[in-house]
């Protein structure tokens, strides 16, 4: 049976997250309790997760310096999931276009300067370099918060 017409409106209004690399491991490998509705919400296309090149590259940076090395890791399940569910996007030109909102952190300037560019409603961290940008990111449709924060209830554009 052939999808709805309407299909691909639907999904398009589907609100869009990027994670950086801290939520990423909150969820996938320290499996932390917060974290329960955001993988729930990807897992059933009820939030639509949004990821690229570099910030794959970031996460296994992060990995290979051993970050990790004292919990139970399932890589499997992290590589699993991810290729499940992350909707791999282009890392954008470094002058895309957009307001440029500059971090204080420049190894966490990609992962904003991703959001806006593929207007992602939510950029999820705990990084306070990057939670600083809230205000201002609030002015151009992105909402950053801390992984907690989101909930399937939470108001989006």
């Amino acid at each position: 049976m052939d999808a709805p017409a309407s299909q691909p409106l639907a999904a398009q209004q589907i609100a869009r997250v990027v994670l950086d690399t801290n939520a990423a491991l909150d969820w996938l490998i320290f499996r932390n309790p917060a974290s329960i509705p955001l993988g729930n919400a990807i897992a059933n296309g009820g939030l639509r997760w949004l990821t690229s090149p570099s910030l794959r590259a970031e996460l296994s940076h992060v990995l290979a310096r051993g970050v990790v090395n004292e919990w139970a890791t399932d890589f499997t399940f992290l590589w699993d999931t991810w290729n499940a569910h992350a909707i791999e996007l282009p890392d954008p030109p470094e002058h895309h276009g957009h307001a440029r909102m500059r971090c204080t952190d420049p190894d966490d300037q990609k992962f904003i300067d991703f959001a806006v560019a593929h207007q992602a409603q939510w950029l999820l961290t705990r990084d306070r370099a990057v939670l600083k940008l809230r205000k201002r990111a609030l002015s151009l449709g992105l909402v950053i918060a801390e992984p907690q924060s989101w909930s399937p209830l939470a108001g989006h554009r």
